[in-house]
């Protein structure tokens, strides 16, 4: 039974050429290489791509020029898209997403009460389509950590229909 539930978590690719997405830059870094001639620049942008409707994903692009770097970024992230099961406008339950250092609490909320998250978090949940949500970024507030969690955290979320399929029960029977 866990297996099967395993092997529908993941997901197959979701095809970007079909999704109207909108793309934000969270952060661009000059970064430099010592070598024997000298330093080297390049740019590293971290940039969030969603279409509004439950679908985002993020990635780090490397490059000499920064628009090159934000274009690497923009197809990686287009290759790593999730989707975000959702109930109305918040998430389905609360959950902490962890990547490195970064840990980041999501809770749902009520209607109206608006996206209070900080920069790089903000970005992922309006991208992915979420409008009521509270968040707090717990230890490390770096923007490849926290977009990192939240991408996580959210691609964590399990929907009604998936717990009451894990338990053998029906949807109704869960919500009481």
């Amino acid at each position: 039974m866990a297996e099967v539930v395993e092997r529908s978590r993941k997901q197959e690719r979701i095809d970007a050429s079909v999704l109207d997405l909108q793309e934000k830059v969270v952060t661009f870094n000059r970064v430099s290489k010592t070598v024997k001639g000298g330093r080297t620049s390049r740019f590293s942008a971290l940039v969030v791509v969603g279409d509004g409707n439950g679908h985002v994903g993020y990635g780090m692009g490397k490059a000499a020029e920064i628009p090159d770097a934000i274009r690497k970024g923009i197809d990686e992230a287009k290759k790593n898209l999730i989707f975000v099961p959702r109930v109305n406008t918040t998430i389905p339950h609360e959950i902490i997403g962890e990547y490195g250092a970064g840990r980041v609490l999501l809770k749902p909320a009520a209607e109206g009460t608006g996206v209070i998250a900080g920069g790089p978090a903000r970005v992922v949940l309006e991208l992915a389509g979420i409008r009521d949500i509270r968040t707090k970024c717990l230890r490390s507030n770096n923007p490849k950590n926290v977009v990192s969690a939240t991408v996580e955290a959210l691609a964590s979320l399990k929907s009604v229909e998936e717990v009451a399929k894990l338990r053998g029960k029906k949807p109704e029977e869960i919500l009481g």
